[in-house]
């Protein structure tokens, strides 16, 4: 039963068991400060509260995608240190495999997060993450070739990330595009991806032409959505998508899904008490990916994202938050 806050309503549709998904992506030592407000500038201010999280972008999809069901391998890079080994152990309990997480002669990744009643802020140093190169992609290019889905982020260098795809794209694996946070990874990846998850203000980046002037491409089938926090997230779907991916006409899809006079689809998120809402995003990738690599319609992975992503801001911490399946039927 939950006791969190969190009501699950209809029913998950039931998705396939343990899909195969890459990520390739970050891993970070979070360090957590809840302050009463934000800080003005040259303020020195206590907080009221710290913790320590195992965190990254990357490392979050995965357990996300993990709790999920999915059979999950890890591409990464962290230090030869005690926060690497912890974030490695991290990883291992939850089943991922981590034979292509490498330590290297250089810090772990760190977040440093401050949670203020009215919204999280993150800075991040790359650490051991910028060490992750094309070249150490290409030493897990059968894992993404064999999985059903690849998951990326903005948290890794574009070249790993665009050689991550095109293994992806070559093998007809499913590439999931998280552009968090915004940078050149986007118009390296962006032509490549089939999903393309963005908050609101990586959206308006996306409409955005880049310091060159040249406006992001996205591969003309993508499918693009915007997550909207409490109010769900709205798919923007190709005008070559196939019907059966369309709701509400079809009786397998969700109730908590709409669709307007152009085409997108508005799915609603469960209303809940806001905790911390670190590692929402990532609840909702890693939902999403676990739904379209189980065969789900694009509204039917959406709806079991918005429902990982508003469980994971119930409770606070990055991987501490993310839930299982189990827990979104309860």
């Amino acid at each position: 039963m939950a006791t969190n806050g969190y009501r699950a309503g209809a029913e998950p549709v039931e998705f396939r068991d343990a899909p195969r998904i890459a990520v390739v992506g970050s891993l970070n030592a979070d360090v957590t400060l809840w302050v009463p407000r934000r800080p003005s500038p040259d303020e020195t201010m206590h907080a009221d509260r710290i913790a320590w999280f195992r965190g990254g972008k990357g490392a979050n999809q995965a357990v996300a995608a993990a709790r999920l069901g999915a059979r999950v391998v890890m591409v990464g890079r962290i230090g030869d240190d005690e926060q690497g080994r912890w974030l490695r152990s991290g990883l291992e309990a939850e089943g991922i495999d981590c034979h292509h997480v490498a330590s290297v002669d250089v810090p772990t990744g760190l977040a440093v997060i401050t949670v203020d009643p009215d919204d999280v802020s993150i800075v991040v140093a790359a650490g051991a993450n910028a060490s992750l190169d094309a070249r150490g992609v290409q030493a897990a290019a059968d894992e993404i070739a064999a999985a059903d889905a690849l998951l990326l982020q903005g948290e890794v260098s574009a070249a790993a990330a665009r050689a991550a795809a095109e293994i992806a794209r070559e093998h007809g694996t499913f590439v999931v595009l998280n552009p968090a946070p915004y940078n050149d990874v986007a118009p390296a990846v962006l032509p490549l991806a089939d999903i393309v998850i963005v908050n609101r203000a990586e959206a308006e980046q996306l409409r955005h032409p880049d310091a060159d002037g040249s406006v992001p491409e996205l591969h003309p089938e993508a499918v693009l959505v915007e997550t909207r926090g409490a109010a769900g997230c709205v798919i923007q779907q190709p005008q070559t998508a196939d019907p059966a991916q369309q709701p509400p006409d079809s009786p397998a899809a969700p109730t908590d899904a709409a669709a307007n006079a152009d085409g997108e689809i508005t799915v609603a998120a469960p209303r809940v008490a806001v905790v911390d809402a670190t590692a929402a995003g990532d609840a909702f990738a890693g939902a999403f990916a676990v739904g379209m690599a189980s065969g789900a319609t694009v509204a039917e992975a959406a709806r079991l994202a918005v429902r990982a992503g508003a469980w994971a801001v119930t409770v606070a911490g990055a991987q501490p938050s993310l839930p299982t399946m189990a827990q979104l039927r309860g």
